[in-house]
């Protein structure tokens, strides 16, 4: 069995390498090619991904806008607390990365990564299932109506089921993509989500022989679709060629409290810093229940198109965060430096055409989510369209400060990261949406105005941060 290497697992390695000792566009050549390598399974992942939620919609859709305006308030919540995990689950990929950069042949270094990991996963679920039983106060505490709210905790209930699994197995997909093997987990995603439309069908509306659970049966196929990635990479990690030389059993109840407080000390800038954003756009959809239901169920699906779309400059960001970590790691700053502008690059060109889409066609992907000849969608349909011309006046600042999070994610530069997150998205954002939807009268357009004018914020700043710290270094000049 041959050892996993960094070379090994980019064949464009020695490439690049060779690229660095000439002049001009070799090295540039060389990183594209690499990054491309690593992040094309990583955005089919995510959109396969999305295609889950995607597929809730469409289903939950048929069952009108109350079901939808539900799922998108329970989704609020659970998401909110989702994000408190992922951030310790997404800090294994830059700490597996640099290690591999420093020490491609130390598999115990890259295994305790992992466990402690999957460690920090378990030590928050209790925390996070606790959070989530108060779902219904929160709610109403929040301004929402009471029906809505009694409606929305069973669903975020039957979510937090879940949870673990869907943490769990960001840590394997992690884990999977820093050793440069972004295939496994997207093979485990594509099943998911054969098997998320097929159980949404059944207990959506009762088919194959299943009791009709209404909107309910959505939350259930996301919980159990949950489990199953877990249970899948597990598989996949234990017993899979590629991964078995790990051996990720080997002394599985160690401890490693230094690298358990690094994974929980990343993970927690990384989490606040996900969820400044998130929040942000969450509770935009909170703002949006006091414009009415029509407002809700447009902001939901306006929200849907552009996540759709973001997931591949977030797949390229997820691949920046491996090559800006692993030469990182390496001690080469230069091709650090090179692997984030590229990928900056390459994830701003292709949402210039999604924006150039939306903007044409605004109208046309509207009808795909609601019925345009039902005389009750008119209002729900002319907000979206609205929605969805500031949506495609976003696309490119959406790429960069992704993009631009994320390679420095691979610097293990998390608490500037955070701070720029904070300001840009409450300091700017939230108030901008309150003051344009409530004070200027312009509603929910005022609303996606303010977020808008905090992802343009953040993508400026979080970029200057990385060619920052990317810069070459110029040596001191002689006295």
């Amino acid at each position: 069995m041959t050892d996993i290497t960094a070379e090994n697992s980019f064949p464009d390695a020695r490439l690049a390498r060779a690229g660095q000792q000439t002049s001009g566009f070799a090295p540039w050549v060389a990183e594209a090619r690499a990054l491309g390598t690593l992040s094309l399974p990583l955005i089919a992942t995510q959109l396969a991904h999305m295609a889950m939620p995607t597929t809730d919609l469409l289903m939950l859709g048929l069952l009108g806008q109350k079901a939808l305006a539900i799922a998108a308030i329970a989704n609020t919540i659970y998401i909110f607390v989702w994000l408190i995990g992922l951030g310790p689950a997404s800090a294994v990929a830059p700490v597996v990365a640099q290690i591999v950069g420093a020490h491609p042949n130390d598999r115990a270094r890259v295994r305790t990564a992992l466990r402690m990991g999957l460690w920090a996963v378990a030590l928050l679920t209790i925390p996070l299932w606790t959070a989530l039983a108060f779902a219904e106060p929160v709610l109403v505490a929040l301004g929402q109506p009471e029906a809505l709210a009694a409606a929305a905790a069973p669903y975020i209930h039957v979510l937090a089921l879940g949870l673990p699994f869907s943490l769990g197995f960001t840590v394997f997909r992690n884990f999977s993509t820093a050793l440069g093997h972004p295939r496994a987990p997207l093979i485990v995603v594509l099943i998911a989500v054969a098997l998320n439309a097929g159980l949404n069908y059944s207990f959506i509306f009762g088919a194959f022989g299943m009791p009709e659970f209404g909107f309910m049966g959505a939350a259930m196929a996301t919980a159990l679709a949950n489990a199953f990635c877990f249970f899948a990479m597990l598989s996949l990690l234990t017993f899979a060629p590629s991964f078995r030389l790990y051996r990720i059993w080997r002394r599985g109840f160690r401890a490693d409290w230094s690298r358990l407080a690094e994974i929980l000390r990343l993970g927690v800038s990384i989490g606040m810093t996900m969820i400044f954003e998130v929040a942000l756009f969450a509770g935009s959809t909170l703002v949006m229940g006091q414009f009415g239901t029509s407002a809700v169920a447009a902001h939901q699906i306006a929200m849907n198109v552009p996540s759709i779309t973001f997931m591949v400059p977030l797949g390229i960001a997820m691949a920046a965060t491996v090559r800006v970590g692993r030469a990182k790691g390496a001690g080469d700053i230069d091709a650090a430096r090179r692997a984030g502008i590229t990928a900056l690059l390459l994830g701003t060109t292709f949402m210039l055409v999604c924006a150039l889409v939306l903007a044409l066609i605004p109208g046309v992907i509207a009808s795909l989510y609601l019925d345009a000849a039902a005389p009750e969608n008119a209002e729900a349909i002319s907000l979206l369209v609205s929605f969805l011309y500031v949506a495609a006046a976003f696309q490119i600042f959406d790429a960069l400060q992704v993009i631009a999070a994320f390679s420095l994610r691979g610097m293990k530069d998390v608490r500037v990261p955070m701070v720029i997150a904070g300001l840009s998205y409450w300091g700017v954002g939230f108030p901008l949406t309150l003051l344009l939807g409530f004070t200027a009268g312009l509603a929910g357009f005022g609303v996606w105005l303010g977020l808008a004018a905090s992802l343009a914020m953040a993508a400026l700043l979080l970029t200057r941060r990385f060619l920052h710290l990317s810069a070459p270094q110029r040596p001191l000049r002689s006295h």
